[in-house]
């Protein structure tokens, strides 16, 4: 039985395209760059690349990107920017829990909830910390990007969704957020690129910045950096709070 994040990006790349929350990406590019000191010979991953949209940036501004996805539909829109921009970009269909690479990259990037967080238990969004982890050379570093836990202490999500959602083609309804999990069980009314209209159950997993922390610690970074995430302007001077529905972390190993 499929899962609901592979239902949704089925046939969903030009409306995810438009979505509010993916207009972020010049801004986000920066923040990498500035991460990473402008270093072109570096080796980066996007793992959970969606249609492409960091990585095609990143492209543009003269990195060598590869960029992963679990879905079809989703690399083939990227693929097809790609090649209309002229740019050379591995996209590769991988399972973010089973990836093939091993001390290849220096950079991992996971942003806007990519694959990390949307699984369906904790083991196997940890498999894909442990797999973006190996994918890295000895002083890699990974910039991702997560559901800030301490936003539903605070918020209603359900109202935060329906108040920051693209309303034309997405709606969020029946959030229900457990205390005992940190997961958020909603359903997601979305019509895809065919106009067929759908509804999923969905369930996402935010995290607290202790348990993030406590997680790369285990898999062997020194450094780890935890701040809010403001859609297109990350920024290291962003402390997290309470307001921040996404969290930004940077961790060194």
């Amino acid at each position: 039985m499929k899962q609901w994040y592979e239902s949704l990006f089925e046939n969903y790349a030009q409306k995810y395209d438009k979505e509010i929350f993916v207009q972020g990406t010049l801004g986000e590019c920066d923040f990498i760059e500035q991460e990473i000191a402008h270093e072109k010979s570096l080796k980066i991953i996007d793992i959970g690349c969606g249609t492409g949209r960091h990585s095609i940036e990143l492209s543009k501004r003269g990195y060598d990107i590869t960029g992963v996805d679990l879905s079809t539909s989703q690399l083939k829109s990227a693929k097809e920017k790609a090649k209309k921009l002229n740019l050379n970009i591995d996209f590769l269909k991988h399972d973010a829990r089973n990836l093939p690479f091993e001390s290849e990259f220096d950079l991992a990037i996971m942003l806007c909830e990519g694959g990390f967080s949307l699984m369906e238990t904790d083991e196997m969004n940890f498999d894909i910390l442990k797999n973006a982890t190996k994918a890295l050379k000895e002083k890699g570093k990974l910039i991702f990007t997560t559901l800030n836990g301490l936003f539903p202490l605070y918020h209603s999500v359900e109202k935060f969704c329906a108040a920051s959602g693209n309303q034309e083609s997405t709606t969020y309804k029946s959030n229900t957020f457990d205390l005992m999990t940190f997961r958020d069980h909603n359903t997601t009314a979305f019509e895809d690129d065919a106009g067929n209209k759908k509804e999923l159950k969905c369930n996402e997993r935010y995290y607290v910045p202790s348990e993030i922390t406590w997680l790369l610690k285990t898999l062997g970074y020194k450094k780890i950096d935890v701040f809010g995430a403001k859609l297109g302007a990350f920024s290291r001077k962003d402390n997290l709070t309470t307001e921040d529905f996404e969290m930004l972390v940077v961790a060194e190993k």
